[in-house]
């Protein structure tokens, strides 16, 4: 997640728009098709508003857009430039108050990060390039396997502290997951470590057992350290659209979420989903993901997020 001498050359303006080439294809293709020698009438702001709602922006930002484009062009000829650009200043609007980095706050140790999630929505691969960037940092970490309901978490979990060399704390299948938080709070603080991450289970279909035991498990951590955990954060798979919307949702009412994190941008034709999540609950996004390797995953920056989407270059 930091910035390297490519990146400063737009190297990771370019794989973000790689990564969001589904998304910006269908997004580009459709503004072009409708805006191609034509005039901003009804019918064609009709046209872009469904086709903003396809590409998951949500019905509540589409009709938002869509009206801002007609108060200054309605009536007039536009060319598809010119219309990628006005929603490219207008998305970037809504995202730059959620474009929020996670803030690690020196004088604890450890700052405790819950990291939330459904399975399969790239929790522990998330933690553990988290864990990477932050030993890179020179942060001493450590991880905890707290989804002990499955036995190939707790194994992820352990490979990826091996390769970022951080220590993991782990019991077996089944184990407490609130007494292995318990475990890992008091290990960091023995050891002063800087971050403790804790993965956790996602077992949705039982809403009551997960937030039973989301609570416990912060609950009894504030038994060693009465201040955490510090940032709840949800990882959410960008390839389930509108679903993104309903597990975030579900998260808010189970734990108090700090923050987003979200996922397989590169895998999803839905990118738009994002400018859905920061105009429905303004949850801080930290970082997103669009690849598989650690590097592919930086912090949020909305105006580059937002020109990539609608297929635009990066602004000088």
């Amino acid at each position: 997640m930091s910035d390297t001498a490519q990146d400063k050359k737009g190297g990771w303006f370019q794989r973000l728009k790689s990564g969001l080439s589904r998304s910006s294809g269908k997004l580009g293709d459709g503004i072009s098709g409708i805006f191609t020698k034509r005039r901003l009438d009804d019918q064609a702001l009709e046209e872009l508003e469904e086709l903003l709602i396809t590409a998951d922006l949500g019905v509540t930002t589409a009709a938002r857009l869509t009206a801002n484009l007609a108060k200054t062009r309605f009536d007039k000829q536009v060319d598809p430039q010119e219309v990628r650009e006005a929603l490219a200043a207008d998305i970037a609007e809504i995202l730059t108050p959620v474009a929020q980095p996670l803030q690690l706050d020196p004088a604890k140790k450890p700052n405790v990060v819950l990291v939330v999630g459904v399975n399969g929505s790239g929790k522990t691969t998330t933690i553990g390039k988290l864990a990477t960037h932050y030993r890179r940092e020179g942060l001493a970490v450590r991880l905890a396997a707290g989804d002990t309901f499955r036995a190939a978490a707790i194994e992820q979990l352990k490979i990826w502290g091996e390769r970022a060399g951080c220590p993991v704390v782990a019991g077996k299948q089944g184990a407490d997951a609130a007494g292995l938080a318990f475990s890992a709070v008091e290990a960091a603080k023995a050891a002063g470590d800087d971050l403790l991450l804790i993965d956790t289970a996602g077992r949705l279909h039982n809403k009551a057992e997960l937030m039973a035991e989301l609570q416990k498990i912060a609950r009894v951590m504030k038994k060693v350290e009465p201040t955490a955990p510090h940032h709840v954060v949800l990882v959410l798979d960008a390839t389930t659209g509108q679903n993104a919307l309903s597990q975030v949702g579900t998260f808010k009412e189970l734990v108090d979420i700090t923050g987003l994190i979200v996922t397989k941008l590169d895998g999803s034709a839905r990118g738009g989903v994002l400018v859905a999540l920061a105009e429905k609950f303004g949850l801080p996004v930290h970082v997103v993901g669009v690849g598989e390797a650690a590097d592919d995953f930086r912090p949020f920056a909305a105006r580059d997020f937002a020109r990539a989407l609608v297929g635009l270059e990066q602004s000088r």
